[in-house]
């Protein structure tokens, strides 16, 4: 199979679905005509540059590829939270590009040993159930997300503690004291990160401007109107993106004279559409997710046997949400 007739089927050029498939540019085409070209691409068992990548990785050719299979964790869509869209998407590329066969999407309460998979990747918060569950069939697991473990897998993390206390430390060098959290508040590392970093700063916690939370977009709004209501901080975090796209929808609508800056984790792609644009903490999904690939290739070849644990740096994004007090 050609990459013209991926082309055809997609409606670009050759060359497009040349740079998309070989993961030269995110910018050579736009998110729908990337995902388009491969799930074209999978369905046409198309492979690009195979023998090249042979030689690049030292591997010998296999009679079987490999196959992996993505478990989604803790929340019950992708449509529901944004930032894991975009990192699932990133894995699925990953594994394209890296040689694997997709053998799907799976849900927590799923029977495993029923997957016709090598491996699996865990996107989002793992329960000790889920990891029994997933461990009685294969130790080839490698779990993606914001909150470590305790070893027990290996992990792909950008930790969500961390990145909150980036964002407060970024506040509060613009001398916001009177910071509220917007997001979930059990068991929870970026408001564990919230709370440290006031504490650390010697400011009481006011719980009257904690307000927990499923973090969506509708749940940041209604959060924004009664934070408004209370007119009582000067500045918020949000604990993703997704709820401060809502926060600040609601501080459009609203007539309030003062209204607090905002600030949150994650830098999906709608935190570079909103209005005001918004200021948050990058969390690098594409490096996650090549490393993931690369821990569980690893793995399942017998490379290593101990549980590692590789940590992305989060990065603040300054954009227009926050000002200085």
């Amino acid at each position: 199979m050609s990459l013209k007739e991926i082309a055809r089927i997609v409606g670009v050029s050759p060359s497009t679905v040349s740079r998309v498939l070989n993961g030269k540019s995110d910018s050579c085409a736009s998110r729908p005509v990337r995902d388009a070209i491969f799930d074209a691409a999978a369905a046409l068992n198309y492979r690009p540059n195979q023998a090249a990548r042979l030689l690049r990785t030292g591997e010998k050719d296999r009679e079987k590829p490999l196959r992996a299979a993505i478990i989604l964790a803790r929340i019950r869509s992708l449509e529901d939270d944004p930032f894991f869209l975009e990192l699932y998407r990133a894995l699925k590329e990953e594994l394209y590009l890296q040689g694997f066969r997709d053998a799907g999407l799976l849900r927590e309460e799923e029977d495993f040993s029923r997957a016709k998979a090598d491996g699996f990747l865990i996107l989002g918060r793992c329960s000790d159930a889920l990891l029994g569950a997933v461990r009685t069939v294969t130790r080839n697991v490698v779990g993606v997300w914001r909150n470590p473990l305790n070893f027990e897998l290996d992990e792909v993390v950008c930790d969500g503690a961390k990145a909150a206390a980036m964002a407060m430390e970024h506040l509060l060098a613009l001398g916001h004291k009177k910071i509220a959290y917007i997001g979930d508040c059990s068991y929870e590392s970026r408001y564990v990160g919230y709370c440290e970093t006031l504490i650390r700063h010697n400011i009481p916690i006011n719980y009257q401007i904690i307000f927990p939370i499923r973090q969506h977009r509708q749940a940041g709004y209604e959060a924004m109107e009664k934070l408004l209501a209370g007119g009582q901080a000067t500045a918020v975090l949000c604990a993703n993106d997704i709820s401060a796209v809502g926060a600040l929808a609601a501080q459009k609508s609203s007539r309030a004279r003062r209204k607090p800056c905002v600030i949150s984790i994650d830098d999906i792609e709608q935190a570079q559409e909103t209005r005001p644009l918004l200021t948050t903490v990058h969390i690098p999904r594409r490096d996650m997710a090549h490393m993931a690939v690369l821990l569980l290739r690893d793995r399942i070849g017998g490379g290593h046997r101990e549980c590692l644990r590789v940590e992305f740096p989060g990065r603040l994004v300054e954009r227009e949400s926050v000002w200085p007090l």
